[in-house]
């Protein structure tokens, strides 16, 4: 089988990104952004999907942690696409998984159709959530939208039993991100040449 790597670099007015990704790794990474708490996200994110991951990041996150957050998004995104190959050969494409922490259930359906689309559902009103790091729930929203659009797949998450905890929640949709895009990135031996 071929390797499923890729390096991106992107520079805008305000980032400077580059990523190298195994899609076939063991989990490691070496992640340096200045988002902290998204680091940690990441971090969960590719440990759980067992993608070796190195990432670096500067950007204008002394105006706003705005387009630092999206940036990665795109890059990660693009990453992935590139990693997969055009024809994505052979993958299974959809993949879901639940992650939990405590009382709080993440879950991530997705489907690399080629087609960006996020959407997350929440059945009960999301509780009022103190942001981590100056990290809030918009900034997730933004990151995912970013990820889905550039990787061409559908995405879609659900919460069950939110906490009042950002972290905690954050927390189980990026681990069953993890599991859900390992699954969906299978190659599957019954699809050699699809």
């Amino acid at each position: 089988m071929t390797q499923r790597i890729a390096e991106v670099d992107r520079k805008s007015k305000e980032t400077q990104i580059k990523v190298n990704i195994n899609v076939d790794g063991s989990g490691k990474t070496k992640i340096k952004t200045p988002i902290g708490f998204l680091d940690h996200m990441i971090e969960l994110f590719a440990f759980h999907g067992y993608f070796d991951l190195d990432l670096s990041v500067s950007g204008d996150t002394h105006i706003d942690i705005h387009h630092t957050n999206e940036d990665i998004g795109i890059v990660l995104g693009k990453a992935f696409k590139k990693a997969l190959g055009e024809e994505k050969a052979g993958i299974k494409r959809f993949g879901s998984a639940f992650a939990p922490m405590e009382g709080t259930v993440g879950q991530c359906v997705i489907d690399i159709s080629g087609r960006g689309f996020f959407k997350f559902h929440c059945a009960t009103p999301m509780p009022a959530q103190k942001g981590t790091e100056g990290y809030e729930f918009s900034h997730f929203e933004h990151f995912m939208e970013s990820f889905a659009h550039n990787l061409g797949a559908t995405l879609n998450f659900t919460i069950q039993n939110p906490s009042d905890d950002l972290h905690t929640n954050l927390e189980t949709m990026f681990k069953s991100l993890g599991l859900a895009l390992d699954q969906a990135t299978t190659v599957d031996p019954r699809r050699v040449g699809q």
